[in-house]
């Protein structure tokens, strides 16, 4: 008898032992559960352990998941794709990453014109940003919210205002302004305050001279802190006033996410001269992209700029086939409806345990914030990991996210039935009650 050497193990015990043995400590860290869970398959807005039992899937595998697991159209694209030609570089023509790009430039606002460079992730996408932003202006000093998360590499991490994810030797020249946080910003509700205090820091922390500024437009990782009405266009505003770009991450909160916009920055009517996009676009293959004014992109024709990865055939014609299914399947009329009934239900949980501080969202992108105290806002992440953990059971998996990990964060798949929104609440409502007594 021959050894199959593509033998795959799935016991629990057996793959938590070849993580522990082989993972580096960087790579061992991000485990959410008290005890391992390995998910086998993955259909729509559902998973499967390898003991077989089923969960609602209500963090999107970190919103990589945008259309649905193995959703058919997506995964035949990428596989005729990958029996015709598994990777072509970009030193070479390929039609599939072109007519991305095309599809790519078509949904941001018109009356510009939009060009589109395709990386491997997100990370190296914000890199890039920096750099374009960088080449464009001619100065060095970027602004960031303090609760942002844009990336692991060194660059991403130098704008990512959460101190878990800062390691050292990062690059500088950024300066951190506050978050306009509705519920628990340092200037509490509104958006003046935040935008007179932009101004400031770029007076006080920086030449006076900017590259740029990154925001989310839906802070992902820091909580579901959405942007008041009037911020994205103010800051866009004292930025450029200051030689800068404004760069839109839309990472987290793109392709339909919030409902009411395909792109979360359409809120507030304002246009972005950078959009920094990854996860949701491939559905779990990977790719990140900047599509950016022409004119801005320009400017990096001098030197090269490459991506191994970038452009991977099979990875776009995922891309394709995710921008298809979200229009043809109106999964952004979906994020909208059903996110406003899970959003309803969890808006009573919050009338009926006095451990929610707050609950908040934007179509399918929703957070719930638990508190000691309603009045201190005194943040429980003991209380988070312990509703976190109930959830498990309730066969619900989401994120503990925020600075403090006090935040229950959900970013389905888009494909999240009305019929998966009672399964949800009344899940919760049971975990929250097994946590709380």
């Amino acid at each position: 008898m021959t050894h199959d050497p593509l033998h795959t193990d799935w016991s629990l015990e057996g793959t938590a032992k070849r993580r522990a043995d082989y993972y580096a400590a960087s790579q061992r860290k991000f485990v959410p559960f008290r005890d391992p869970l390995v998910f086998r398959r993955g259909e729509g807005q559902y998973l499967w352990d390898n003991e077989d039992n089923r969960y609602i899937d209500l963090l999107g595998m970190n919103l990589c998941i945008s259309v649905g697991h193995a959703h058919p159209r997506v995964v035949e694209a990428a596989t005729a794709q990958a029996r015709e030609l598994t990777h072509c570089t970009t030193m070479f023509y390929h039609p599939t990453p072109a007519h991305l790009a095309e599809e790519l430039a078509a949904t941001m606002p018109k009356r510009h014109e939009w060009v589109v460079h395709f990386t491997n992730s997100g990370a190296e996408a914000i890199d890039l940003a920096m750099t374009m932003a960088r080449t464009f202006t001619g100065n060095l000093d970027l602004l960031a919210l303090r609760t942002a998360y844009h990336g692991p590499t060194a660059a991403a991490q130098s704008v990512t205002g959460i101190a878990g994810w800062r390691h050292p030797g990062m690059p500088g020249n950024v300066a951190f302004v506050p978050e306009p946080n509705q519920y628990r910003g340092i200037f509490g509700a509104g958006t003046q305050p935040y935008l007179d205090e932009i101004a400031r820091v770029i007076a006080t922390a920086t030449t006076g001279r900017l590259a740029g500024m990154l925001i989310e437009s839906v802070q992902g990782y820091g909580g579901i802190v959405g942007m008041p009405e009037g911020y994205l266009s103010g800051a866009a505003e004292r930025v450029r006033a200051a030689g800068g770009l404004y760069i839109a991450d839309e990472v987290q909160s793109g392709f339909g996410r919030t409902g009411d916009h395909f792109w979360a920055f359409e809120k507030d009517g304002v246009v972005p001269d950078i959009v920094v996009m990854a996860k949701g676009l491939g559905n779990g293959f990977p790719i990140g992209a900047v599509v950016a004014r022409k004119e801005v992109a320009e400017p990096m024709e001098d030197k090269f700029m490459f991506h191994t990865y970038g452009a991977n055939p099979v990875s776009c014609a995922a891309g394709r086939a995710v921008l298809a299914v979200i229009d043809d399947e109106r999964l952004q009329q979906n994020a909208r409806e059903v996110g406003a009934a899970l959003l309803e239900r969890l808006r009573d949980l919050q009338d009926r345990h006095a451990v929610i501080g707050d609950v908040r969202g934007a179509g399918l992108m929703m957070a719930i914030e638990m508190v000691r105290n309603r009045d201190s806002k005194e943040p429980d992440r003991e209380t988070t990991a312990a509703v976190f953990e109930a959830c498990r059971a309730q066969g619900l998996i989401m994120s503990k996210s925020g600075p403090t990990q006090s935040v229950l964060r959900m970013v389905p798949p888009l494909c999240l039935s009305m019929r998966d929104v009672d399964a949800v609440a009344d899940g919760l409502d049971a975990a929250l009650g097994d946590a709380t007594g």
